[in-house]
């Protein structure tokens, strides 16, 4: 592993993920803001925590009491009046569950001069869930929609025809109250509607485009799941206000801004990846031997969400996986790295934000006895990216706008 390279790397992760925590969106949000009746708090997402521990140091008291629900290990302390619960993700279970039902509760019989503070984060569409199944199925079904490859639109309009909460639905709860949402994207172009499946933004999507997916990819229903596909979701919504302050796209930016404070060239491909994780990396390693030998330090960002078609039963996630794919590509070209990371912090259902390969990765994991291909059919790029120093750990990092990928070249 080329040192030099790794910590230019880490570096830039840093700076990126830092410069979009959602400290000063929320404190901005609510800068002088002023609410006629009651307040009371629900958060919900992967950056949950941070959302509420902000609104709680903006606001203060003037919160009468809040419900935050989050991914397992990012709740980072208590605060005063709120209930924090830690539950599943990617794929909801009990305390899922058991946290929203007690959202659902602390809004109910609210007047219409009370506010309902929303803070919303990716990774909501697991983590708030009432489901209109039983949850046992609802698990198998989002296992399936998880396997099958289904970009994350598909997959929340499938989750929102299931759910009591999701496309809408939660904001009828609130009502007569309004409810004031705070929103950090995790979907690329920032559609309100998808983002952690629009609990409180009416839906754009239709049942017939439900069913569609779920015959594109042979989802396996029970009747009464399939019954839901069929029952239309709000498509108006009087009662809510909503504001999005974080996206992919300031993510990118802010990585920019570091590679170029650390002398590279900063070309931004693109906010909007959506593709298959090892492709994408194939496409950074081609773009990296275009320009080898050219003299020119430069840094190629693409930020987005891509995914993975799962054909083994390996330890990974999608930015290790692209990682992975890159590393075949800049073998032996010195000079060259290619590192990605979900801005959240975990990468799949593993304790690594992302992977990291260089110039020299490939020739390491072969002489480890390692073959990426093999590696990459199995879905297990978390064990050999661990064998060569290769995982990105940042732990959680209290955000969650997408991912970032960068491919660095010394020139």
């Amino acid at each position: 592993m080329d040192k030099t390279l790794r910590a230019n790397a880490d570096a830039i992760i840093a700076s990126a993920i830092n410069a979009v925590k959602p400290d000063e969106a929320v404190s901005r949000a609510l800068t002088g803001k002023e609410f006629p009746g009651r307040v009371v708090l629900v958060a919900a997402g992967k950056a949950a925590w941070q959302m509420a521990k902000a609104a709680d140091d903006c606001l203060g008291k003037r919160i009468d009491s809040g419900v935050v629900v989050t991914k397992y290990d990012h709740v980072m302390g208590p605060i005063a009046n709120y209930i924090c619960h830690e539950a599943g993700h990617p794929v909801p279970d009990n305390n899922s569950f058991e946290g929203t039902q007690d959202a659902l509760d602390l809004v109910a019989d609210l007047s219409p001069q009370d506010t309902v503070l929303f803070l919303l984060s990716g990774g909501g569409s697991a983590l708030f869930e009432k489901p209109l199944v039983p949850g046992e199925v609802l698990q198998d079904i989002t296992g399936q929609l998880l396997a099958c490859g289904a970009d994350i639109v598909e997959i929340n309009t499938i989750r929102k025809r299931l759910s009591a909460v999701k496309g809408g639905r939660f904001a009828q709860h609130c009502a007569p109250a309004h409810v004031f949402t705070i929103v950090l994207s995790d979907i690329l172009g920032d559609p309100l509607d998808m983002i952690a499946s629009g609990p409180a933004c009416p839906d754009s999507s239709t049942c017939e485009q439900a069913k569609a997916i779920a015959a594109k990819y042979q989802l396996k229903l029970t009747p009464e799941a399939e019954s839901l596909l069929s029952q239309e979701t709000p498509k108006e919504l009087d009662n809510v206000t909503t504001l999005i302050n974080g996206s992919v796209r300031e993510l990118c930016s802010a990585a920019a801004v570091v590679c170029r404070e650390m002398g590279y060239e900063p070309v931004m491909l693109t906010d909007q990846l959506v593709c298959e994780a090892r492709d994408a990396g194939s496409f950074l390693a081609s773009i990296l031997k275009t320009h080898a030998g050219s003299g020119k330090k430069m840094a190629f960002i693409a930020g987005g969400e891509t995914v993975v078609h799962l054909t083994g039963k390996g330890k990974g996630g999608r930015n290790q996986e692209l990682a992975l794919a890159a590393a075949v590509g800049i073998s032996g070209i010195p000079g060259t790295a290619v590192f990605s990371v979900g801005s959240d912090g975990t990468d799949g259902p593993t304790d690594a934000a992302g992977g990291y390969v260089d110039y020299e990765t490939a020739a390491e994991l072969k002489a480890k006895g390692v073959e990426i291909y093999q590696v990459l059919q199995n879905n297990d790029a978390y064990h050999a990216l661990e064998k060569v120093g290769g995982l990105v750990i940042t732990g959680p990092t209290g955000t969650n706008v997408n991912d970032v990928a960068v491919a660095l070249l010394e020139g």
